[in-house]
């Protein structure tokens, strides 16, 4: 025994405890585990003490709930030799650590024959015939050559796959009932095709999303993954190029959606961190053009009146991706009138059975604000189409200023389009101009000192006090004196213990059965309101402000994740500064046994960004776990 002990202390790490991983394993959870949810939290009721022992019959004692879930963590992935350092590692640096170098690739995915048994499957919506349904766009022939030989090559895989017709209507949208499925993305353009790689929010969310990428792409470059950064970039350009739009996400059920646009900012700042190539500059711009002008700026989302524009989905009906029940609260005084139940209304809603104007509106205005990236808030009243907002017209101008910008110091002012047409900066910068001072005249409230969405069916502005009050600051839209407004008048409200709110709690209202919590209002917080307003504050010199809203939002990460076994959530309630989030879908990143391998992509992001932005002192600060309240005082409504 102690001959076998001791050739295996020589074969690892000379630092490192040579352990019996499966009955250590087993007494671990036995002992500290007392909910049996294959994690060690603060809500268990263990001792807090364990004695690990090695592989020579040596107990090594190890305390504190976040020093037994590493060593949980440690044991599951088998680990025969545990180096005892990593169970007192920093859990500010254990978390950006694993990003870094476990979560970025545990998200990546690609369309292709390594990748689509996996992100072809959809929890989401359901295949009526168990098969595995795969669109490729009219488009790109070369693609469907490629799927189709997949399909019979690789039976196994239960693959399906179809063209889409040259125009996709709403009407073949809804007709996928039964039978929707994964879209292809980009392949190389090499003999042997593959997908072109890219990075998914994590959980249930196993495709490309829209605004989550620009996100995403941010934690990427900032982790020095600019390889990654520019697939992302060359898949939402195929998209534009073959489906017509980004999409919220490359399912069919999203076909007739888009998402917050934010290409110009994701091309340019990865562009920034990539050898110069003006062709792919060029590429890209072609696209952030093309759906700025046939999508943004054009009839239904466009306003001519004010000149502004708002969400859309030219979509009918309801959306089929939901879970089960969801409009269940919708529909009950709809189905009553017909002694259905509402799940039976739905089905006979589907099939053409019941119509009814007020649910087919609600359902226009559902769909607008899946568009929006907000789903769901009590921000729109329910009424998302009546309004242009105040996020959506910030991306805008920041879309027009963006390719000035790059006009100017890429192509010496103008470029002439593989279409002929001649591009100039002069011209995008007076659309800017003219954005912004439609901006002022219908978003912004000079009483108030805050930006507002604009309701134009009530010719008002909404008076909901929203976290997108600072895309103006993060776009370069507001003037100096606006910011300092934004800053005095919002963060009242808005500010809390660990973060930005979604929405302020007076805007919210109260809540009640028949009007239950929405997750985009208050008290909870998301990574990409966090980020924009950073770097909105920054740019106008706020420094002070950016860092102590940075410094809390990373605080509540960091202390969910030594917490609760590692756990890198969604969003947060940032109230309570905690990841125990229960409106509508609940909060994905958190159901994972024995460790997360993935955390969820916008707040790696936020973390790894805002952890680089983090001034020496406040740095030392989070990884001494220092609440921010006793940094800054104490923040509640």
């Amino acid at each position: 025994m102690l001959l076998s002990a001791l050739l295996a202390l020589l074969a690892g790490p000379a630092w490192a405890w040579p352990v019996p991983v499966a009955s250590n394993l087993e007494r671990l959870l036995a002992q500290q585990d007392t909910d049996k949810d294959k994690k060690i939290t603060i809500d268990d009721r263990g001792s807090g003490r364990f004695e690990l022992m090695d592989s020579s019959g040596v107990a090594h004692p190890v305390e504190g709930v976040y020093a037994l879930s590493v060593l949980l963590q440690e044991l599951s992935q088998a680990r025969t030799f545990l180096d005892p350092s990593a169970l007192s590692e920093n859990p500010v640096d254990r978390t950006s650590r694993l990003i870094r170098e476990v979560y970025w690739d545990s998200l990546t995915r690609t369309v292709d024959e390594r990748g689509i048994g996996r992100v072809a499957r959809d929890e989401k919506a359901v295949s009526l015939d168990g098969r595995r349904h795969v669109y490729v766009p009219y488009s790109d022939e070369r693609a469907f050559e490629y799927f189709r030989g997949l399909e019979r090559s690789r039976p196994e895989l239960q693959l399906k796959v179809e063209r889409l017709p040259e125009t996709v209507t709403p009407g073949f949208v809804r007709s996928l009932d039964g039978r929707h499925g994964i879209l292809t993305l980009a392949l190389t353009t090499g003999p042997e095709p593959e997908g072109v790689p890219f990075v998914v929010p994590g959980g249930r969310f196993n495709e490309m999303y829209g605004w989550d990428s620009y996100f995403i792409v941010q934690g990427l470059l900032s982790d020095g993954r600019a390889d990654l950064a520019k697939a992302m970039v060359d898949n939402h350009v195929y998209q534009i190029q073959h489906y017509g739009k980004i999409l919220n996400a490359n399912r069919t059920y999203y076909l007739t959606r888009s998402q917050p646009p934010f290409l110009s900012s994701m091309l340019r700042e990865t562009y920034a961190r990539l050898p110069k190539d003006p062709a792919w500059l060029k590429t890209g711009l072609e696209a952030v053009l093309r759906e700025y002008r046939t999508v943004w700026t054009a009839p239904p989302r466009l306003n001519e009146e004010q000149g502004l524009s708002r969400y859309y989905d030219d979509g009918t009906g309801p959306c089929p991706e939901v879970e089960p029940g969801h409009y269940d609260e919708v529909l009950a005084p709809y189905a009553r009138k017909t002694g259905a139940t509402p799940g039976e209304y739905l089905k006979g809603v589907l099939a053409g059975k019941y119509a009814d104007k007020g649910l087919a509106e609600y359902f226009v205005h559902d769909r607008a604000v899946r568009e929006s990236g907000h789903d769901t808030t009590y921000r729109f009243d329910g009424r998302t189409v009546d309004f242009l907002s105040v996020d959506l017209n910030s991306l805008l101008y920041r879309i027009e200023t963006d390719v000035a910008d790059l006009l100017d110091s890429e192509f010496g002012g103008t470029l002439r389009l593989s279409d002929g047409t001649l591009e100039r900066a002069s011209l995008w910068r007076e659309m800017a101009r003219k954005r912004k001072e439609r901006v002022d005249a219908f978003l912004w409230d000079e009483k108030s000192g805050l930006y507002f969405d604009f309701d134009v069916k009530n010719r008002r502005r909404s008076g909901y006090v929203s976290a997108t009050t600072f895309y103006p600051l993060w776009a370069g839209l507001a003037s100096k004196e606006q910011a300092e407004a934004v800053v005095r008048n919002a963060l009242p409200e808005l500010e809390r213990r660990g973060g930005l709110a979604a929405g302020a709690l007076r805007s919210r209202g109260e809540l009640s059965t028949e009007r239950p919590e929405r997750q985009w209002d208050y008290p909870n917080g998301w990574a990409p309101h966090q980020m924009l307003a950073w770097a909105g504050l920054e740019r106008y010199g706020l420094r002070k402000d950016a860092q102590r809203l940075t410094y809390r939002w990373l605080w509540a990460i960091a202390k969910n994740a030594r917490d609760y076994n590692g756990t890198v959530p969604e969003k947060l309630d940032v109230e309570k500064a905690s990841h125990k989030v229960f409106a509508e879908y609940g909060n994905v990143g958190t159901e994972f046994a024995y460790i997360t391998k993935e955390g969820f992509g916008w707040m790696n992001a936020s973390f790894q960004v805002g952890l680089k932005s983090l001034s020496p002192e406040l740095a030392r600060a989070l990884r001494d776990g220092t609440d921010p309240e006793r940094l800054f005082g104490a923040k509640t409504e």
